[in-house]
């Protein structure tokens, strides 16, 4: 029952958190921002208008919001929040389950490859060579975790009898892979300094420019499979942390970590500029560079 609990909070409260990011950035310009609940008022929004489809475009068009939403669905089904045990979970479901991601950014891509746009096919390749890189990193933490938990799963790594965190003996490790994954992060969500959600010049979009032409209740699933996505690497983050314990205290206990890590996104966008195009790849290298030096001291070789 608390896994059912878990996960439907999770599925619900996901489109609240960026409404505290927004809510950052307004601080740091001064301003008041938006409410917290914008995101769920844009998803209605969306949902009550109808989808416009080009007469270009085929069915692969169409296709693109479903898989990609299916895709952000199944990970959170194998992922445990908080110190819940996941719905499902089986040996190697971490490899699965960043594939069956890469299957959602799979079809993104060959939708907006359909529309015959020479922008969205820009964004495309570089949505698909940004996330080929960071794939590095988060291969390599994989393996980091396999020596240090001896597993390939979300439930052993997390809610399992020696969960993965700071509290453990290798936990002056995981400082690497929290900045890393934090910069995988920034890099598969598209934000600053990787790519800036916000702007509208064509020229200098990655993700955004690859979803002009979906609308409605189309453009409705991408934005929450992208609310999913945000709240599967954030939580991924918050469990490294600290090990949380089953009940509402260790629930609520995460989702407070969980709200850190989103300000600490608003916070980066704040500060930071985007990024010139060619050193985005120095960026998203250097997250591999922290794990890697993390792996290899898990080796023994400098001890």
């Amino acid at each position: 029952m608390e896994t059912f609990v878990s996960l439907a909070v999770a599925m619900l409260a996901a489109p609240l958190f960026p409404g505290i990011i927004l809510k950052v950035k307004a601080f740091f310009a001064g301003k008041k921002g938006p409410p917290l609940l914008i995101k769920y008022y844009t998803l209605v929004k969306l949902l009550r208008k109808g989808s416009v489809y080009s007469t270009s475009t085929s069915n692969v068009f169409r296709l693109g919001p479903t898989v990609s939403f299916s895709s952000a669905i199944i990970v959170l089904l194998f992922f445990p929040f908080g110190g819940a045990a996941p719905l499902f979970s089986f040996h190697g479901d971490v490899i699965v389950l960043f594939y069956i991601m890469g299957i959602g950014r799979f079809f993104t891509v060959i939708a907006a490859l359909d529309t015959a746009s020479p922008f969205e096919g820009m964004g495309a390749a570089r949505e698909v060579f940004f996330s080929t890189l960071a794939e590095i990193t988060i291969f390599t933490v994989l393996i980091l975790f396999y020596r240090l938990n001896g597993s390939l799963s979300f439930a052993e790594y997390f809610s399992g009898a020696a969960p993965i965190s700071l509290m453990g003996e290798s936990g002056a490790l995981l400082l690497f892979v929290i900045v890393s994954m934090f910069m995988v992060l920034l890099t598969e969500n598209s934000r600053v300094p990787v790519d800036d959600p916000a702007t509208h010049l064509e020229l200098t979009m990655i993700h955004e420019v690859m979803i002009l032409d979906h609308s409605g209740p189309d453009l409705a699933l991408i934005e929450l499979a992208s609310f999913y996505k945000l709240l599967f690497y954030s939580a991924f983050i918050s469990h490294l942390f600290y090990p949380f314990t089953p009940g509402i205290v260790g629930a609520l206990t995460f989702y407070g970590v969980v709200a850190l890590v989103y300000v600490a996104v608003g916070v980066t966008e704040s500060i930071m500029a985007r990024f010139k195009m060619d050193l985005v790849p120095k960026f998203i290298l250097t997250s591999f560079t922290l794990v890697f030096f993390a792996a290899i001291l898990t080796m023994g070789i400098f001890q």
